[in-house]
């Protein structure tokens, strides 16, 4: 018989691993690199014709990653513990920015805006970006840690 709880947490951990791990390469390695080794007038364009691909697939990762842990709230009746648990909490902290970037932000405002902000300071742009990425990527990666660790019953904030 199937455990359908035990498949919404590998499905919710598979969406976790390739989406963060997605971002850490976004983060620690397409954004340094393509800033080392192009001019700042190329670096934007080439940064969004690469990230554009990855964007395509973070979409699915945040929705299966949503989809997952509503069903294990649903169905462990957890939706309690959404109130009073810092590490689901921050999980959710981390998920939002992501969403809303995915989803409002950069499709309704951002792509516009960066493409303007990269013709007048290329450099400037991309050091934007990095920062971006860096603050996304420590949430992240806090959040993982404190959902693996509370999740095992490691510790309650």
């Amino acid at each position: 018989m199937w455990n359908d709880y035990a498949i919404a947490r590998a499905l919710h951990v598979l969406a976790i691993v390739l989406w963060v791990g997605g971002v850490a390469f976004v983060t620690t390695v397409l954004i340094p690199g393509i800033r080392r080794r192009f001019a700042p007038v190329e670096q934007y364009a080439l940064f969004e014709d690469i990230e554009h691909r990855f964007g395509a697939q973070a979409r699915i990762w945040v929705l299966l990653a949503l989809a997952s842990a509503l069903w294990m709230l649903w169905r462990s009746d957890g939706w309690h513990r959404l109130a009073d648990t810092g590490w689901l909490q921050l999980m959710l902290a981390a998920w939002l920015p992501f969403m809303l970037m995915l989803f409002v932000l950069e499709p309704l405002i951002v792509h516009r805006w960066l493409q303007q902000r990269a013709r007048r300071d290329p450099s400037g742009t991309m050091a934007i970006l990095q920062w971006l990425h860096n603050g996304l990527l420590a949430l992240t990666l806090a959040a993982v840690v404190a959902g693996v660790v509370g999740a095992h019953g490691g510790w309650r904030f």
